[in-house]
Parts: C-alpha cells; sequence; structure tokens
C-alpha cells in the first residue's frame, strides 16, 4: 500500500483494528502469543522538560524523528484519530496505518496508543508515554506487542525486529531532544 500513491487516513477510517486486544498496551502484562517489548529512557528533568516532551509525543514528532512521513486525520491525543506513517522515499514508501485506540492527559502521565490497521505490515499496538516521576525526572516509555501480519514482513522476519528497535532508538532520542528544548 502507498507504493506510487499516497494513503489517505480517510481511507481507513471505517477500517476494524487487526488484533482483538485493543488497550493491552495499557495492562500490567503484554498479550502473550506475540512478540512484546518495553522500553523506559530519563529524557529530561522537571516540569518543563516534561511539557516539551509531552507535546512532542502528542505532536507525531517521535514518528517523524524516526524518519517516518506522517499524515493524520487528527491530534495524537484524541482515540479515533487515523495516522499513516510511511517509511522509505515519497512516493515509492511503504504505509502504515494505525488508530489512536487510547490518549491519557493526567497530571504526571501523558501519551497515546495506536493499533494496526489492514495492511500494515504488523498487527498488534504500541503505546508513548511521559511520566514526571516524583523525584523531577522525566521518563519516556514504549510499550509495544505485535505480530508480523504481512507476507513480507515474516519473510524479512529478523529485519523487521531489527527495524523495530532502530525505530525505538530513534523515537528515544528525538523525545530527548525534545525534553531538552
Amino acid at each position: 500500500m502507498g507504493l506510487l500513491r499516497a494513503t489517505d487516513p480517510a481511507d481507513f477510517r471505517g477500517a476494524p483494528l487487526t488484533y482483538a486486544e485493543v488497550g493491552a498496551t495499557g495492562s500490567p502484562v503484554l498479550p502473550a502469543g506475540y512478540h512484546s517489548a518495553e522500553h523506559a529512557a530519563v529524557v529530561g528533568t522537571g516540569p518543563a522538560a516534561f511539557e516539551r516532551a509531552t507535546a512532542a509525543v502528542l505532536d507525531w514528532r517521535a514518528q517523524r524523528g524516526a524518519g517516518f512521513r506522517v499524515r493524520a486525520d487528527g491530534p495524537a491525543g484524541a482515540p479515533g484519530t487515523v495516522v499513516v506513517l510511511t517509511a522509505g522515499l515519497p512516493r515509492f514508501g511503504y504505509d502504515l496505518p494505525c488508530r489512536v485506540v487510547w490518549a491519557g492527559t493526567e497530571v504526571d502521565e501523558r501519551g497515546f496508543a495506536y493499533g494496526t490497521l489492514p495492511g500494515h505490515p504488523e498487527s498488534g499496538e504500541e503505546r508513548f508515554t511521559v511520566r514526571l516521576t516524583p523525584e523531577g525526572d522525566v521518563v519516556y516509555r514504549i510499550r509495544v506487542f505485535f505480530r508480523l501480519a504481512s507476507p513480507a514482513a515474516r519473510i524479512a522476519g529478523p529485519l523487521s525486529l531489527a527495524l523495530q528497535r532502530l525505530g525505538t532508538a530513534r523515537y528515544v532520542s528525538t523525545i530527548r531532544r525534545a525534553a531538552r528544548g
């Protein structure tokens, strides 16, 4: 999907999510039967860094910092928003459609989670949160569970997993820079 054309988020407005465990990135234990990962990093200190990191998470900056082109029909902080992330070159990229399934705007923890839609090479969910600890640390956390869903992703299995680890490192680096101003 996306090869030689730009996919519009509106194309996925009524599409079903490709997994059953919607919202499970917020559960204490991630679902069985999936690859899963959690990563947390201190990206700054203090309320100002927390506000900057939160703003970066909620405006898709981590995804852009990882090299994706982002087309969304709403903000990351609004459940129901459809986002199409595109990896690769313009007009020759691979589209990764997702829908925001959770958004949190608590005083000391904010973020969102999105789940995969048809056409995404994976099936699952990813959650991005920023938390201000009582000690003043700003912690950026990513939780994900997924299965390789497309034939191409399954064939490229180890490469797909390596690309996901690289993406996580870029997400953290981008949010760390944002938190520092």
